[in-house]
């Protein structure tokens, strides 16, 4: 009888040397690891119409971000607030303003695309909030520590589903 041997010379175990509890225990991760699932650390989902830069886009210290937002609950590791029109209003984070504006730059290469994209992190305090379009532009918030701007793919997921059926609605 051949023994087959891996590729550090020591022969591969037979089935009846397994023990009864290795095969309990790796029967036992199959049904778990499907319910398993990782929080979503996404603070803001988002399709961006415009954004407007205060004072100027060549030196900005503020900024509007005009679309639609699913703004995370942050009372609920995976949940976020319905989807609504509006804008939100931010200025640079102190000691991060670089980062701030190029993503910021992101934001606006992604405006009038209908490109769902994410930003900012829901473990963040306070998080932004989202504006009516007719309120006024005031009291700006810190624009939230991330990881950047992501696109994300169109996906069964709640928040993309309300921004693509509220992308579909004219804004007022």
């Amino acid at each position: 009888m051949k023994i087959m041997r891996n590729s550090i010379g020591q022969p591969f175990a037979r089935l009846g040397n397994v023990s009864k509890v290795s095969l309990c225990l790796a029967a036992l991760v199959a049904l778990v690891a499907p319910a398993a699932r990782a929080s979503d650390p996404n603070g803001i989902y988002a399709f961006v119409d415009r954004v407007v830069f205060e004072p100027s886009e060549a030196a900005p210290e503020r900024i509007q971000v005009w679309g639609g937002f699913a703004v995370a609950k942050p009372e609920d590791r995976d949940n976020y607030h319905d989807a609504e029109r509006g804008y939100m209003y931010f200025k640079l984070r102190p000691g991060a303003e670089e980062t701030c504006k190029k993503e910021w730059a992101d934001l606006k290469s992604v405006a009038g695309t209908k490109q769902i994209v994410t930003f900012g992190s829901r473990f963040e305090k306070p998080l932004p909030k989202v504006r009516k379009p007719d309120a006024k532009v005031e009291n700006a918030d810190v624009y939230p520590k991330s990881w950047g701007m992501t696109k994300t793919r169109v996906r069964d997921y709640a928040p993309i589903n309300q921004l693509t059926k509220l992308m579909e609605k004219p804004a007022k």
